[in-house]
């Protein structure tokens, strides 16, 4: 049994001419056997769809389908496709079957001046059709990428669902979000049009210790008391390798350090970013004279009380 046709082309039943029009229009596009050469679904669809304009661009078939003469393949109510006047309309407009002219809209446009507009179909006088070339369609996909490859760059290979494989080459700095556009490596073209492009958004996978803001780099450093107290050197790790760090006597847990350059790698206009690094106070193991030790300080600084400023 054909489909309703206001349900084919998602229309309700009071809508305009305009309307079915328009819906039509876009499931073409979409569904046109050019734009999805072997897909079996698609061609289904758009066959659906220009059974449904054919029969809703017909003033007096409209009417009749709405009054429940005919049903939605154009059959008589009630004759079970016997008798007169049962001529089908379920049929594509490129075959055999039904006619493919519409006369609904006063214009007396047919299926051809549609797909003119859509497809890139110019009419002859003779009412055959040259075809002119098209633009393949742009295909988009997503590619997760290494969060120290996207600040240092990096080439990746990505396999398309149809077992192709692009090499994508990262530039350093790309950002969680970021599309790339590939050339040429989208949806082949029609009629020797030129190929259409890949839009690959670019997925950046979280960092165990680094953290981007912009065009920085943020890291969280544990360091011993010993080393917050007296100071020293640690080792870092920064994108694009270690580095020694002096800690200053008397820091902190949250202290921060800053290493000029170590952030994002410079590209372009964008400068290199920083490196900040965040100081965090770890105990370590405690042994009976580092407790004393610490009794005894503390015993001498009673008065020192760190959350006096959260008590109102």
């Amino acid at each position: 049994m054909a489909k309703d046709p206001y349900e084919a082309l998602g229309v309700a039943r009071g809508a305009t001419e305009a309307e079915i029009r328009s819906a039509y229009r876009k499931l073409a596009k979409r569904y046109h056997p050019d734009m999805n050469p072997g897909d079996k679904a698609a061609e289904e669809r758009f066959k659906e769809a220009s059974a449904a304009h054919t029969l809703l661009s017909d003033t007096e078939k409209r009417a009749r389908y709405d009054r429940g003469e005919i049903d939605a393949s154009g059959q008589e109510q009630g004759f079970g496709g016997f008798g007169g006047g049962g001529a089908r309309y379920g049929s594509s407009p490129f075959g055999g079957g039904g006619t493919a002219g519409g006369q609904g809209f006063g214009s007396g446009e047919d299926f051809s001046d549609i797909f003119s507009e859509l497809f890139g179909r110019s009419r002859s006088s003779g009412g055959g059709g040259a075809t002119r070339p098209m633009r393949g369609q742009d295909q988009s996909y997503r590619l997760r990428v290494d969060f120290l490859d996207a600040v240092r760059g990096a080439t990746q290979r990505l396999t398309l669902p149809d077992g192709r494989s692009l090499e994508v080459k990262v530039p350093a700095g790309i950002e969680d979000g970021q599309t790339m556009r590939l050339k040429g490596q989208g949806g082949p073209g029609m009629n020797g049009g030129p190929a259409g492009d890949a839009l690959i958004e670019i997925q950046v996978a979280p960092h165990k210790l680094f953290r981007r803001e912009g065009r920085d780099i943020h890291v969280e450093v544990p360091v011993t008391l010993a080393e917050a107290v007296l100071g020293g050197k640690i080792t870092v790790p920064t994108p694009s390798g270690d580095v020694t760090v002096n800690v200053p006597k008397h820091s902190d847990s949250g202290t921060r350090l800053r290493l000029r350059g170590k952030g994002v790698a410079a590209r372009g206009s964008h400068a290199a970013g920083d490196q900040y690094v965040t100081l965090k106070l770890v105990a370590g193991t405690v042994d009976a004279e580092l407790e004393a030790a610490l009794r005894e300080w503390a015993d001498r600084h009673v008065a020192y009380d760190p959350r006096r400023d959260l008590v109102d």
